[in-house]
């Protein structure tokens, strides 16, 4: 469900400022940075500090280390931050083992240290070992063993307790996810359950996780708009996934549920036209888009985003308002999610200005804070020495996740020409 307007975003500096940049994990951010490096250094640092991502989802780890290396930044905000609570100690492991893996050394102690004295140790511990070389933490099997005595081993597979044989992490409470309680014999007894006004919301929910897992129940259509919670503010539990369950069908009565004034439940029909909409509902698509950018809400244009792609240059009058997200959006996850709707809606073939801005994103996000950015950089960022040199350097980054490297190299080996011009 769309968010209300969030008073953090007013901490945002200006998009296209270089603070703003850098906050919003862009790649223009990062370039200019390397260009300013004086005016950076202190910028960065605060970013380091501060976690500016707009959502959990978004990724900052590999930007800022990126940054810090350049720039030859001390590691002591870092260090704080890992004496921190267990968010700030995940944020400076997430950097620091990166850091390592480019060669510092202090990095690579200080997580080592760590494991030997800090509080969130096994955390930390678990993080090093899927990202570091087995040789660089498998010397501290002996004091996890000492540090755990008297827990009882983790379950699963993960590094380094299985290669440690029985295991040596210290035991977390037990989480028990969703699970499905049948309510009825049937679809017509689980729908008369959601009918019912009577019924308890946790029994409604119930009844929706089971139809989320059966195939569409096109009875379900005209019982949805009665299943917000009590206070009318969200939908009720796997409400979502079980009108997705109905694709198409749910259309018709999509048209409806994305005006109404609930705003759980319009945003459960936006979904449903922009998976399965046709031509006719582009104009409410777009506009929902315009309401998301004039309303500052960062949740959400990419799903719209996605949707308008579906239907290339159809949907070109949402060019302006996908570059503009684009630009500003603070939530780095969305952000491809809005190069891919630019690039559908308004391709190069078109020759138009707005298709000419793409070059320049494109080869920006090779520099961008999410893979999946990169990835689309690698794929269409124009032939030119820069973006070369740029796919090199991917390629070769120690600190770059595995599939952007691969890709970067895989363009590089092709000889393949990126989308754009040469």
């Amino acid at each position: 469900m769309r968010e209300r307007f969030d008073l953090n975003d007013r901490a945002y500096a200006p998009a296209d400022s270089l603070q703003g940049l850098l906050q919003r994990g862009r790649g223009a951010g990062a370039l200019r940075a390397l260009d300013e490096p004086e005016t950076a250094a202190g910028l960065v640092r605060d970013a380091v500090r501060r976690d500016w991502r707009w959502d959990s989802v978004d990724d900052r780890h590999l930007y800022l280390a990126r940054l810090v290396h350049a720039l030859s930044l001390p590691l002591d905000p870092l260090l704080g931050l890992l004496a921190g609570d267990e968010d700030e100690c995940e944020r400076a492991t997430r950097v620091l083992e990166l850091l390592a893996l480019a060669g510092s050394a202090e990095a690579r102690a200080a997580l080592r240290a760590y494991v030997r004295d800090g509080e969130h140790w096994a955390d930390v511990l678990e993080s090093v070992a899927d990202a570091w070389p087995v040789e660089w933490w498998d010397d501290l099997a002996e004091v996890a063993r000492v540090r755990s005595a008297g827990e009882e081993p983790p379950a699963g597979d993960s590094e380094p307790w299985a290669r440690w044989g029985t295991g040596a992490r210290p035991a977390a409470p037990r989480r028990t996810g969703p699970h499905t309680v049948e309510v009825g014999p049937g679809d017509r007894r689980l729908l008369s359950v959601l009918a019912d006004a009577g019924a308890a919301d946790g029994a409604k929910a119930h009844a929706l996780h089971t139809l989320a897992g059966r195939p569409p129940e096109p009875g379900l259509l005209p019982l949805v708009p009665g299943l917000g919670t009590a206070d009318g503010e969200r939908p009720l539990p796997w409400l979502g996934r079980a009108v997705e369950r109905l694709g198409a069908l749910a259309v018709p009565a999509a048209r409806a549920w994305a005006v109404d004034g609930r705003e759980w439940l319009s945003w459960t029909g936006l979904l449903v036209l922009a998976r399965h909409g046709e031509a006719r509902d582009l104009p409410t698509l777009i506009g929902e888009l315009t309401v998301h950018e004039a309303t500052r809400r960062w949740c959400g244009p990419g799903p719209l985003a996605s949707g308008l792609a579906r239907f290339g240059p159809a949907a070109a009058e949402a060019a302006p308002v996908l570059h503009r997200l684009w630009l500003r959006t603070p939530h780095s996850y969305e952000r491809p999610a809005l190069l891919g709707a630019l690039a559908a809606v308004a391709p190069a073939g078109l020759g138009s200005a707005r298709a000419e801005s793409l070059w320049g994103c494109y080869t920006e996000s090779l520099w961008d804070c999410e893979a999946e950015a990169r990835l689309l950089g690698i794929a269409s960022a124009p032939d030119l020495p820069r973006v070369h040199r740029r796919l090199a350097e991917l390629r070769d980054d120690a600190m770059e996740e595995r599939e952007v490297r691969a890709a970067a190299g895989a363009r590089l080996a092709a000889g393949r020409h990126g989308s754009g011009r040469r």
